[in-house]
């Protein structure tokens, strides 16, 4: 049974401490004073929970920035965290149940974590940023998670183990202020109830506002007040012995263990599992995680609590009944997991309250009941060691476990969707050898057959007409090969997510062109993301230019083969398998050109690679006169995350520029340039950008604005690709006194501002056309807003190259408007003669 809550270390006081409260004895106010006061102590109990929580989700960040993307370095993270909480929930056990005062015990332990929290602050990117050099660019799986696993261990575990202390404090304080010796699931589950809420507002509203730092400190603030409740308490409370109670334990001894260490590994291992489904069919960002944990983690709650109202007046028993259960509703997930892809697209377009109901669908069942089955088994714990750190200890250890064999193991042989058969069937061999074992097992058991049987489904989205030629699933992606119904083949990551393809080789080849153009003499190269390698061969084919790339996924790099282009090198370019950002804080080589691709905002992680921390760390890899550019795609961006991405750039590279790869409306692109020793421009200047940014906040490591902004960054995509595009153009004042010579700039500032004015003009044309016409029905829709650009700069090639073929092929098909046509272009760009040569030639005039 998975424990995902921070605050579940947890252990439990032993009978030494139980007050004799007899059927009768006392009198019946000291009785409800003592309910009272444990009602008291709930709110206690879930902020706890929610601090935990809201730690968990900020520390994982922080150490995704120092250690990489990669599955091994997250997964190690993780494993490492729940290591903590299990050292600590082993260690503190004896010290809490012997304490004269479990209530001094707990104040001392939030202290504890809110003091380590604060520290962190400094500490955990010191330590991070300490560690990429020494891991070096290509660290070997094992290495990389070792190093994973013991940063978060080391560095995190005073806190951790405090808080693999809280609950076994807080357990042993309700019982005696209840005079109740089974309240251990009730405890669970408030405290996991208090991680949801930690869950949703530490990502809704803390980090939004205040980003990674300002959140540890809010999160130190809540432990303050459980703290300071908690003494405010100790003065009103008295130690009320609770009557000590003979219980018969059904399970006993190793068998205990084993089943809390399995629940807790195949906990996680379901989790993980289907937060990788969830991943091919929802936005992917960070508010799809958070409601993706809150849905778990509130099925667990809700499972604990019901456990604690129940579970006293059902048998003991009850513990096939809850691990078939279990099995059976993570079985249905599975069954539902096709269903929610379709599901999924309606949801989706309902915002996050759209995704949160997927959530729900996915989780809400299986972690309710797996949260019923801790309940029990942490209760049968307490009842027979005295001792609820125990159950989570060893829960934990089975949950740090997880991460590894997932990643490592279960995923790259099975797949993700399957390998949840075998995880609901460990549940089934957890039940003990009883005649009514094999009752409880039957309809799991034949629900795991029916759906073993059956084909793995394929969450890839292949359109009407197309086929999938090829898929690479790994712990991360799901990497997939689609040709469409044209015959353009693409490539496309977790289902969503289209990386270039064939129709964009040439635009792609021009994204590796125009950096290495921009610096005098390139000989090496570097490109992070690399997606179907044509921007890499494109750079490959610069004359002596020695190319390298780097792409987070091993997934993505071995269906290159299929974007191969038969006219490139024989010779591939080097391709290294590392997450950007350590790659580049552990490189040392010097390069001329570093090119960043085109990075999905939304995407969880891919704000980090946008962060004025980032820009600086590029900076130190440029050799002399280098220069870096940062594509952006503005067809997947939102207003004020570009402007807070200008912001921090333009702070790194003072000098910066911006250039547009092309002049399409469906996918435009903006380069920013950033030279380390001066440079030329072509869009807009430093003054020009800086007036364009403006003021407010920067895309920082500690503060990633476009992290945050996602959810407008996911709305982009529905709305017309030029929107953004069009907002820049008309929002920037570019001035040619910024590009132009001394000499020169009195004769051409006119015509390079005219130029402009006809760019945006051909581009204002381009997005009024209606549809995709073709033919006739283009020359009509397109010409009047060609020509008005022609008009306003003879010299705007983009307008006059296509009018010009326009009327050619209006020659063969309609003579009077192929030379009405041409007259008209003559009448706009008189200095240019080729309109002139046509209707001579073609028409005598």
């Amino acid at each position: 049974m998975i424990q995902p809550d921070p605050d579940s270390g947890a252990m439990a006081s032993d009978d030494r401490f139980a007050p004799e409260v007899r059927a009768g004895a006392g009198p019946a106010a000291s009785v409800r004073q003592r309910i009272d006061s444990s009602w008291v102590l709930m709110p206690i109990v879930a902020a706890s929970g929610f601090a935990g929580l809201g730690y968990e989700i900020v520390w994982t960040r922080q150490l995704s920035l120092a250690l990489g993307s990669e599955m091994m370095a997250v997964l190690g993270a993780v494993a490492g965290f729940f290591a903590g909480l299990a050292l600590g929930a082993f260690v503190l056990d004896r010290p809490i149940r012997r304490a004269r005062s479990p209530r001094t015990a707990y104040v001392l332990l939030e202290a504890v974590i809110g003091l380590w929290g604060l520290i962190c602050v400094w500490l955990l990117p010191i330590a991070g940023r300490a560690l990429s050099p020494l891991l070096g660019t290509e660290p070997a799986p094992a290495l990389l998670w070792a190093a994973s696993f013991a940063l978060p261990t080391l560095v995190l575990l005073p806190a951790t183990a405090a808080m693999g202390g809280t609950l076994t404090a807080l357990e042993r304080i309700v019982r005696e202020a209840r005079g109740d010796p089974r309240v251990s699931a009730g405890i669970y589950g408030a405290n996991t109830l208090g991680a949801v809420a930690g869950t949703l507002i530490s990502t809704f509203l803390l980090l939004p506002a205040w980003g990674l730092s300002g959140t540890l400190i809010c999160l130190a603030g809540v432990n303050a007040v459980c703290a300071l409740g908690m003494l405010a308490l100790e003065s009103a409370a008295g130690r009320t012995p609770v009557e000590a109670t003979e219980e018969v334990a059904q399970i006993g001894g190793p068998r205990l263990t084993i089943t809390l260490f399995a629940t807790g590994l195949l906990g996680i291992t379901f989790e993980i599992l289907v937060v990788r489904l969830a991943a091919q069919v929802m936005q992917d960002t960070i508010y799809t995680f958070a409601g993706l944990l809150a849905a778990y983690l509130l099925g667990t709650a809700a499972g604990g609590l019901a456990w604690q109202r129940a579970g006293r007046r059902v048998q003991d028993a009850s513990l096939g009944g809850l691990l078939a259960g279990t099995a059976l509703a993570c079985l249905t997930t599975a069954f539902l997991t096709p269903y929610i892809a379709r599901i999924a697209e309606t949801a989706v377009e309902g915002g996050l309250a759209g995704e949160l109901v997927v959530a729900m669908a996915l989780f809400l069942v299986p972690s309710a009941a797996m949260g019923a089955l801790f309940g029990l088994l942490a209760q049968r714990t307490r009842d027979q060691r005295g001792s609820l750190g125990w159950a989570v200890g060893i829960n934990s250890v089975g949950a740090s476990v997880a991460p590894l064999l997932t990643a490592q193991v279960v995923i790259p042989t099975l797949g993700a969707w399957t390998a949840i058969i075998p995880v609901a069937l460990g549940y089934l061999l957890l039940i003990p050898l009883r005649r009514a074992a094999f009752v409880w097992a039957a309809a799991p058991a034949l629900v795991a057959v029916a759906l073993w049987v059956r084909p793995a489904p394929s969450l890839t989205r292949v359109p009407p007409g197309g086929a999938l030629l090829a898929v690479r699933e790994g712990p991360m992606v799901t990497a997939s090969v689609v040709d469409d119904a044209f015959g353009a083949r693409y490539l496309e990551v977790n289902g969503r997510f289209r990386m270039g393809g064939t129709s964009s080789a040439r635009s792609d080849h021009r994204q590796a062109m125009l950096p290495l153009l921009l610096h005098p003499a390139p000989h090496r190269a570097l490109f992070l993301g690399i997606g179907t390698g044509a921007t890499l061969v494109g750079g490959s084919q610069m004359p002596g230019v020695n190319v390298h790339g780097v792409e987070l996924s091993r997934e993505v790099v071995e269906l290159l083969p299929w974007f191969a282009d038969p006219g490139a090198p024989a010779a591939a370019p080097r391709v290294t398998v590392a997450d950007a950002r350590r790659f580049i804080a552990a490189d040392t080589t010097q390069y001329d050109v570093i090119i960043a691709d085109l990075f999905h905002p939304a995407l969880d992680g891919s704000g980090a690679l946008y962060t004025t921390d980032h820009f600086e760390t590029v900076r130190r890899r440029l050799a002399q006169g280098g220069v870096f550019c940062q594509w952006l795609p503005l067809y997947q961006l939102d207003l004020p995350s570009l402007r807070a991405i200008v912001r921090g750039f333009l702070e790194i590279y003072p000098g910066g520029s911006a250039w547009l790869n092309h002049y399409s409306v469906r996918t435009p692109m903006l380069a920013l340039i950033g030279p380390r020793d001066g440079g030329t421009l072509d869009l807009a200047g430093p003054r020009a950008l800086s007036a364009f940014a403006g003021q407010g906040p920067r895309n920082t490591d500690d503060y990633p604005f476009v992290t945050f902004d996602a959810r407008r960054n996911v709305q982009a995509l529905t709305a017309p690709p030029w929107a953004l595009l069009r907002a820049v153009t008309q929002a920037l004042r570019p001035d040619p006194a910024e590009l132009l010579a001394e000499p020169t700039r009195d004769a051409l500032s006119e015509r390079l501002a005219a130029y402009w004015r006809a760019r945006n003009r051909f581009l204002d044309a381009g997005t009024a056309l209606p549809g995709d016409p073709r033919g006739a029905a283009l020359i009509e829709a397109a010409s009047p807003g060609l020509l008005d650009a022609l008009r306003l700069s003879p010299e705007f090639d983009p307008a006059y190259m296509p009018l010009i073929g326009m009327a050619r092929s209006l020659i063969a098909s309609d003579r009077t408007a192929a030379a009405r046509l041409l007259h008209a272009i003559n009448d706009a760009a008189p200095s240019r003669g080729e309109a002139r040569e046509i209707l001579s030639r073609e028409f005598g005039q």
